[in-house]
């Protein structure tokens, strides 16, 4: 419980309680109410927390986003650097085959100014959420 909800805690020192008293034989159903009661707090709460972010939506604000989610932020730019770091090793060597030193450092001069555009957002389908903000009019 990491809000620590009071009531649960009353709870659940209550079901304790209440075994030490009836002993184990009534263990299984005493605990199965407290699951019970449990469920109905947790559902209580996130029916309030969606409540919540729907106001928060109708009144224009956007919900918060979920990391996981893609187009926020960490993973989407980790991703785009690997991808291009593993694609910079068969573009240096072409540039190099075919230009020696300048080819391998245009293409070098390349790839980190993908990479800059990338993180600056400054490309249109680069900003993070941009594309799912436009479709659901929030832009």
């Amino acid at each position: 419980m990491a809000t620590h909800d009071p009531e649960l805690r009353k709870e659940l020192d209550a079901t304790l309680q209440t075994r030490k008293e009836l002993g184990p034989e009534y263990e299984s159903e005493l605990v199965e109410r407290f699951l019970e009661k449990l469920d109905t707090s947790v559902d209580q709460r996130v029916r309030r927390q969606f409540a919540q972010q729907q106001m928060q939506v109708a009144r224009g604000a956007q919900p918060p986003r979920p990391r996981s989610e893609p187009g926020n932020g960490y993973g989407e730019r980790f991703g785009f650097a690997t991808v291009s770091l593993v694609l910079a090793i068969p573009l240096s060597a072409i540039g190099a085959a075919h230009a020696d030193l300048i080819g391998m450092l245009v293409s070098w001069a390349g790839i980190v100014g993908v990479n800059a555009l990338h993180t600056s957002g400054l490309f249109g389908w680069a900003a993070p959420g941009k594309r799912k903000r436009e479709a659901d009019g929030w832009d």
